[in-house]
């Protein structure tokens, strides 16, 4: 047999041990970091031959679903507080918890022109709902409410809130004309380091706690190389490019 000849063999028997290799992962993501997620899991599906499987949702949701025995094997969360939790409930590895991403709330409007750059419009008062995440659930919701307060506003604007069950609903609302305004993740209005639609004001971070976006390995993940070569991969410079170009800090 020539050499020619085996070579088909040859690449048949690597993809085979490739294929072997090759495993899914099961994650949990927070609503704000869906669009980042997708592109980070597309590369790292091309260049590890893993499966990603992603649910995205509202954090404090998949608290309740990881508790009730949901088959999720690493959690993407929007704060830091749940994974400490679940690790402290042993329902999480030890040892595996890092921040990915740190969020940026904005205040925006489908409408150009309609949020300033200071977001004065809260304090005019010119609209009839404000949309935010349930802030129950929703670390971003949590911090709308702590930036309304700061500014001496939630009494005022509480009675206009739109309540998202998580920041996409809470940007579906906003999108729509549901709302003609809401505070939402930078991310989700953001293309290539700009805000690309509408209008909009970054909400400072001295205003509210920072959001610090945490990962973990969870028990049903532990050991398994895929989750685990999917966490350092978050850790990379490819992911953390992505993840800057969506406005999140490191």
């Amino acid at each position: 047999m020539t050499p020619i000849r085996t070579l088909p063999l040859a690449l048949a028997l690597l993809g085979a041990a490739l294929a072997a290799r090759a495993d899914e992962v099961q994650v949990a993501v927070a609503a704000n970091f869906t669009a980042p997620m997708k592109e980070i899991a597309a590369a790292f599906e091309q260049e590890s031959g893993h499966v990603v499987k992603v649910a995205y949702g509202a954090t404090g949701k998949f608290y309740a679903q990881i508790k009730n025995g949901a088959p999720f094997e690493a959690l993407l969360s929007a704060d830091e507080a749940t994974p400490i939790k679940l690790l402290e409930e042993g329902a999480a590895v030890a040892g595996t918890q890092f921040t990915y991403a740190v969020g940026t709330l904005v205040l925006w409007s489908a409408k150009p022109g309609f949020v300033d750059e200071k977001g004065e419009v809260l304090a005019k008062g010119d609209f009839q709902k404000l949309a935010i995440a349930n802030p129950k659930v929703a670390p971003y919701g949590t911090a709308a409410v702590a930036v309304l307060t700061g500014l001496g506003l939630l009494d005022k604007i509480a009675p206009k809130f739109v309540t998202g069950e998580n920041i996409a609903q809470t940007f579906q609302f906003v999108s729509t004309g549901n709302a003609e305004l809401g505070f939402v993740a930078l991310s989700q209005v953001m293309e290539n380091g700009k805000i690309t639609k509408g209008s909009a004001w970054i909400v400072p971070g001295k205003l509210h706690a920072p959001i610090r976006q945490d990962a973990v390995i969870l028990a049903q993940g532990e050991g398994k190389p895929a989750v685990i070569a999917l966490m350092d991969y978050l850790k990379g410079e490819k992911a953390r490019t992505i993840i800057r170009a969506f406005g999140y800090a490191i």
